[in-house]
């Protein structure tokens, strides 16, 4: 219709596209219209309980000292929050004998243990450091570290030296953030089979790698 006035049924015309473009997302593999993608079925699930699929990371071993005494302490309460400087958020209970020896010395080492080591990474986590060497009782080895006092824990696969950058404290704890300012990690295997705790006493291990690196933004890879 001609005019500026334009009927109920007039509609403007489609947006110009280049040649092709329709099917960029196809050819990267993105659903096509009419793809079936599954749909689950779902139920109520307990509130209480949806850690058991939103544990962010793999579980740790965070070792520490403070006045000629060393810690060890199993964590799954962590995330990375930036990439420089190297910034991980943990929270630390303060019903672990570690909280404090982290609070005062300011410092520790995130160990990143493999699942052949689930049984130590269990009964490291119930027991305190109060009353027990756990570097002794679990077969650790403690290396020294290069910019801070805690050990590195040779048994692990990655060790992360971290330094206290800020401590915000609630009633049963405090959300530590580190700053890693020297990172170890072993030459083999590239990809270590990694546990993730989902509550319950169970344990998820890492599995196959997917990469769509062609596929990101290089700003976001």
């Amino acid at each position: 219709m001609n005019g500026t006035n334009r009927g109920a049924d007039d509609t403007p015309p489609p947006a110009s596209r280049a040649p092709g473009q329709a099917l960029f997302g196809y050819a990267m593999g993105y659903p096509r219209p009419g793809d079936q993608m599954k749909n689950y079925h779902k139920e109520d699930y307990p509130v209480a309980d949806i850690r058991r699929f939103l544990e962010p990371g793999p579980v740790v071993l965070v070792s520490s000292t403070w006045k000629g005494e060393s810690d060890v302490m199993t964590m799954a309460w962590h995330m990375l929050m930036e990439l420089s400087p190297s910034l991980l958020g943990c929270f630390i209970s303060d019903a672990n004998h570690s909280y404090e020896m982290i609070k005062r010395s300011m410092e520790c080492v995130i160990n990143l243990p493999t699942a052949d080591m689930v049984d130590q990474v269990v009964a490291i986590g119930n027991c305190s450091g109060e009353d027990t060497d756990k570097f002794a009782a679990f077969g650790l080895t403690p290396q020294p570290a290069e910019q801070v006092g805690a050990p590195l824990i040779a048994e692990c696969y990655a060790n992360f030296e971290c330094k206290l950058a800020q401590v915000a404290g609630n009633p049963k704890g405090g959300f530590f953030i580190f700053e890693c300012v020297k990172a170890h990690v072993a030459t083999s295997p590239k990809l270590p089979e990694t546990l993730h705790y989902r509550g319950n006493g169970e344990f998820m291990v890492s599995g196959r790698t997917i990469s769509r690196k062609s596929l990101m933004k290089p700003q976001i890879s």
